[in-house]
């Protein structure tokens, strides 16, 4: 069953990728979908956090499975519409490296928050996400169709990290691990 399902979201997606080139009758629609679709995913430090925020919700469960990564997602198209504005936190790298360093310590720690309190830390974090987001997003773009296609991808990464979380509830020491290495990286992310 869950087959199926990836196969027909991969379906819904080839459309995008079939016009990803320039020739075709709205080519920047598709091009601005696709660039904001792939922003998350090249740049290492948007990645990790975004299955982490998928990882640390599947170790909290419940109602905070679903509501974590929604207060993110949430956030993010809040920060991503003040960056495309041109507002910008200072700290904006940092703020990212301190998401990656405190989500991978959640994690390793298998810290357990209420649903409220876990939404603000994700809330916090994706601000930062998102403006980072919103400022990056090329001139020529239209808003709306980037701003769709980081969501898409955004969703599709905390799916991901809910999988790898709900895989890992028997393995503890391994979700440990991963959470240790996301820290890591948040922690490198500020010296680099």
């Amino acid at each position: 069953m869950k087959f199926t399902r990836f196969l027909a979201l991969a379906a819904f997606a080839l459309p995008v990728f079939a016009y990803a080139h320039p020739g075709h009758e709205g080519h920047e629609l598709t091009w601005d979908f696709t660039s904001g679709a792939t922003h998350p995913l090249l740049g290492w430090d948007h990645l990790l956090a975004m299955i982490a925020v998928g990882l640390w919700a599947a170790q909290l469960g419940g109602r905070s499975r679903w509501l974590v990564p929604i207060s993110f997602v949430t956030v993010m198209i809040l920060g991503a519409a003040l960056g495309q504005d041109g507002l910008a936190l200072p700290g904006l790298e940092q703020g990212i490296a301190a998401s990656l360093f405190v989500l991978g310590l959640l994690i390793a720690t298998t810290t357990k928050l209420s649903a409220p309190a876990s939404m603000v830390i994700v809330g916090a974090f994706a601000l930062f996400h998102g403006m980072a987001h919103g400022t990056e997003m090329p001139a020529t773009a239209s808003g709306l169709n980037y701003g769709l296609g980081f969501i898409v991808t955004t969703i599709f990464l905390h799916a991901t990290g809910l999988g790898l979380g709900s895989a890992l509830k028997n393995h503890a020491t391994t979700a440990r691990l991963a959470g240790s290495a996301v820290a890591i990286a948040g922690a490198a992310a500020f010296v680099l």
